[in-house]
């Protein structure tokens, strides 16, 4: 089976909509997805993940099926910090901070890298995307046993999910089984860049999810729009 997790395209976080920008990254998208369809198509509740799902949806007349547990709402509501009249992502702070000599050894004990900030409801969240993650991968025939997964219902399917960087971010350390601080630390994802992770049907029935691509932006690049990270960074 091949999970495919997408970002939404550029954002007008105050209407909870797509930019101009972000509609023609959803359509470069749906292109790209027109060319290895997938079987099954979920997302966020919320409007930016929902319009960058719509033209994948409708040029391929596949259903949409929402996941609550993928909004970033509900997971910026438990992973929010104040700092210096600034509200941000907990892991928004310099990187340094979780990852370095200290903390590089943690793994059950992650939140320890920086108490002042990982509160217990950062804590609570990122079980509520693990929780989430482990109740769909069970049902498209995956079920999680500790750092690996048992093969129950050997699947051939392409599943994407449209959902936002925070949940992705913590989603991709739950599959991998590495500490949340660690990935928040060292990988970051762009507008509709696409992650996918590839579940390998081994015979003894026995699997762990291997990451294949990491934010791929080759569709931007095919569509001629800005190879920019954030409207920022040339990438």
């Amino acid at each position: 089976m091949k999970l495919y997790i997408i970002r939404h395209g550029d954002p007008d976080y105050e209407n909870d909509c797509l930019t101009p920008l972000g509609k023609r990254q959803a359509e470069a998208l749906a292109r790209r997805f027109a060319v290895h369809e997938p079987d099954l198509i979920f997302s966020s509740p919320l409007g930016r993940a929902l319009e960058t799902a719509r033209p994948t949806c409708e040029l391929l007349k596949k259903p949409l099926t929402v996941l609550d547990w993928t909004s970033e709402s509900a997971a910026y509501e438990q992973m929010r910090v104040s700092e210096n009249g600034e509200t941000r992502w907990c892991w928004q702070k310099q990187n340094t901070i979780y990852k370095n000599n200290d903390t590089v050894s943690l793994y059950d004990d992650w939140y320890t890298a920086d108490r002042e900030f990982m509160s217990t409801q950062a804590r609570e969240c990122v079980k509520r995307i693990g929780k989430g993650s482990d109740e769909l991968l069970e049902r498209l025939g995956y079920k999680r046993s500790g750092s690996v997964y048992e093969i129950i219902a050997p699947s051939e399917k392409s599943v994407a999910v449209f959902c936002h960087q925070g949940v992705g971010l913590t989603w991709y350390a739950h599959l991998m089984r590495i500490p949340p601080h660690i990935v928040w630390a060292t990988f970051n994802v762009s507008h509709t860049g696409v992650t996918m992770f590839h579940f390998e049907n081994f015979k003894n029935g026995i699997t762990a999810p291997k990451c294949l691509m990491m934010s791929d932006l080759s569709h931007i690049m095919c569509g001629g729009l800005p190879m920019k990270f954030e409207n920022n960074i040339c990438i």
